[in-house]
């Protein structure tokens, strides 16, 4: 079921870049990165707890697809996925959504402990050393 202001259930057709019966694909708004990019189920459920068993393969195939087609575009060095499940979380919009965020030698100090640094104090989990990247 759409909800009329979810602003996943209501995107306009030029901002989608890929879709299939049970996902769509588009660019973030507000990108951390070139080519950081949205996989979003159709229907609207905020949690990936919810997803059903067939939601679950066309989300990861859709994120396969996504990944190949940034790799092509943009040719990044890695990858963060993340899922902002629930408010504490961090999750502004709750309609669950995917974050493919192509990452580029350098656009960081030291991107050692990636998502880990949401918590800074518990990011450094390894021995102090050069990064050799």
């Amino acid at each position: 079921m759409k909800h009329q202001y979810c602003p996943f259930c209501t995107l306009e057709a030029c901002e989608i870049i890929a879709e299939t019966e049970l996902t769509v694909t588009i660019r973030d708004n507000f990108p951390v990165s070139p080519g950081h990019t949205l996989i979003i189920p159709r229907r609207h459920i905020h949690s990936l707890f919810h997803l059903t068993e067939m939601e679950q393969m066309a989300i990861l195939q859709a994120l396969s697809d996504a990944r190949f087609r940034l790799s092509e575009m943009f040719a990044p060095d890695g990858y963060n996925i993340g899922i902002n499940d629930g408010a504490a979380a961090g999750q502004t919009v709750m309609h669950l959504h995917i974050h493919l965020i192509p990452r580029y030698r350098g656009d960081c100090a030291d991107p050692r402990g990636g998502i880990r640094h949401l918590f800074p104090e518990k990011a450094v989990y390894w021995e102090e050393k050069p990064l050799n990247l």
